[in-house]
C-alpha cells in the first residue's frame, strides 16, 4: 500500500521499544531536532533522551566522535542502567557504525546499537531493530523475541484490514459526540439490557481507556455488565509493570475484569475476544482500545460503542458496523509517564450522565 497519509515513525518505534525494555538512557544519533516531540513525550515517562546534534559538517565527516562523547557523558552524568543509541535518517545514510562507536567509547553501562532510520514503511521494523540487539544482548529470551515477531506481525495485520492503514488516505474524524453516546448507554443500561465492556488496548493507553470500564460501573453499577480486560502478566518489563498497576487500580474502584490478553497482544486478541462475546451473547457492547482487533462477524447484532485514540479508525469503525464511535482526542500523551489511572473524557460524561 503507497500511503499519502502520515504513518507511524520506525525511528519513534524503536524509541518507545527501548522505554519497554528498560533502558534509561536512548542516544539519538542525529540532527537535534529528530523525533523531537517524541523524545520530550519519552522523558516525561522517566526515560532520559539525549542527541548527538549532528550538523552539516558530522553530515560529511562523521559522527563518531561526537557519539563517543554523548556516551560517556550519559554514563558519568546519570549512572544508567541500560542505553541504546539508536540511528536516525542521517547516521544510517552516512553509515555510522553504531556498535563501533559504544566500544570504543569504553563504557561500562550495558548498551545495545539500534540501526534504524524513518524509511521504513511500516513501523514494526523499528520495534524488531531494538528487539534484536536487545536478544542478542540477553536482555530478553530467544522466545520473548519470536512471541513479538508474532504480536508485531498480527497487530500489522489488524491495521492493514481494519484500521488506519486500510486505505491510502482516510478523512481524521472526532467520532460522535460522547454525551449522546453516553446518554443511550445509560437508557439501554437502565432498560435492563445486558452488556460486555471490553479493554483491549496497547501497552499504556491502557491508563486511560481502563477508566472507561469504571466509568460505567460508576454509572449503572446494578447493569448486568460482564467486564473483560488484556491485562494478564506477560510481555516486555515495564509491559508488564503497567498491566500489574492497571489492574490494581480496577479492583480498587471496583471492576475486577476478567483477563484475557496481555497489553501488547491487543493485535493477536480480536478472534478471542469475539469468541467470548459470542458466549455472553449481550444486547450492547463497549469495546475500548484497539477494538478493531475483533472481526465484525463477532459483533453482528450487537449495539457496539467503541472508542479510539486515532481519529483516522473513525471511519473504519463505522463499516465495520459500530454504532457509535468516540475518540479520545490526545489519549497518548496524557497517560505517559503516569502510574495510576487517568480519567478520560468519555468516562467523565458518562459519570456525569448520573
Amino acid at each position: 500500500m503507497d500511503y499519502i497519509q502520515p504513518r507511524p515513525s520506525s525511528i519513534v518505534a524503536a524509541l518507545y521499544t527501548a522505554r519497554d525494555l528498560g533502558v534509561d538512557v536512548a542516544i539519538l544519533h542525529g540532527p537535534s531536532g529528530c523525533s523531537f516531540k517524541h523524545a520530550r513525550l519519552l522523558e516525561e515517562d522517566g526515560m532520559r533522551v539525549l542527541t548527538t546534534s549532528l550538523a552539516d559538517n558530522e553530515f560529511i565527516f562523521g559522527g563518531h566522535d561526537p557519539l563517543m562523547r554523548v556516551l560517556r557523558y550519559a554514563e558519568e552524568m546519570f549512572s544508567p542502567r541500560r542505553m541504546a543509541v539508536v540511528g536516525t535518517c542521517v547516521s544510517m545514510i552516512i553509515g555510522e557504525d553504531l556498535q563501533s562507536a559504544i566500544h570504543d567509547a569504553g563504557v561500562a553501562t550495558p548498551a545495545i546499537a539500534v540501526d534504524i532510520h524513518a524509511g521504513f514503511r511500516e513501523n514494526i521494523d523499528g520495534v524488531l531493530a531494538t528487539l534484536e540487539p536487545a536478544a542478542a544482548a540477553g536482555w530478553i529470551s530467544a522466545d520473548e523475541l519470536e512471541r513479538q515477531r508474532y504480536l508485531l506481525a498480527k497487530a500489522n495485520e489488524v491495521e492493514r484490514l481494519r484500521g488506519a492503514a486500510s486505505r491510502a488516505y482516510i478523512e481524521p474524524s472526532r467520532g460522535d459526540l460522547k454525551h449522546v453516546a453516553a446518554e443511550r448507554l445509560v437508557e439501554l443500561a437502565d432498560s435492563g439490557a445486558t452488556g460486555v465492556a471490553v479493554m483491549n488496548a496497547k501497552k499504556e493507553t491502557a491508563y486511560m481507556f481502563a477508566d472507561e470500564l469504571i466509568a460505567l460501573h460508576d454509572a449503572c453499577p446494578d447493569t448486568a455488565v460482564t467486564y473483560v480486560a488484556n491485562l494478564e502478566d506477560r510481555g516486555l518489563p515495564k509491559v508488564r509493570e503497567d498491566a500489574g498497576r492497571i489492574l490494581a487500580g480496577m479492583r480498587e474502584r471496583g471492576v475486577d475484569p476478567e483477563l484475557l490478553g496481555a497489553l501488547d497482544e491487543y493485535g493477536a486478541n480480536g478472534p478471542a475476544i469475539g469468541e467470548r462475546l459470542r458466549e455472553i451473547a449481550p444486547d450492547f457492547a463497549l469495546m475500548v482500545g484497539v477494538p478493531h482487533a475483533v472481526p465484525p462477524e463477532y459483533t453482528e447484532g450487537i449495539e457496539v460503542f467503541s472508542i479510539t485514540n486515532g481519529p483516522r479508525q473513525v471511519a473504519p469503525l463505522r463499516e465495520m458496523g459500530h454504532r457509535h464511535v468516540m475518540v479520545e482526542i490526545d489519549l497518548h500523551p496524557k497517560t505517559l509517564g503516569v502510574r495510576d489511572i487517568v480519567a478520560s473524557e468519555f468516562g467523565e460524561v458518562l459519570r456525569s450522565m448520573r
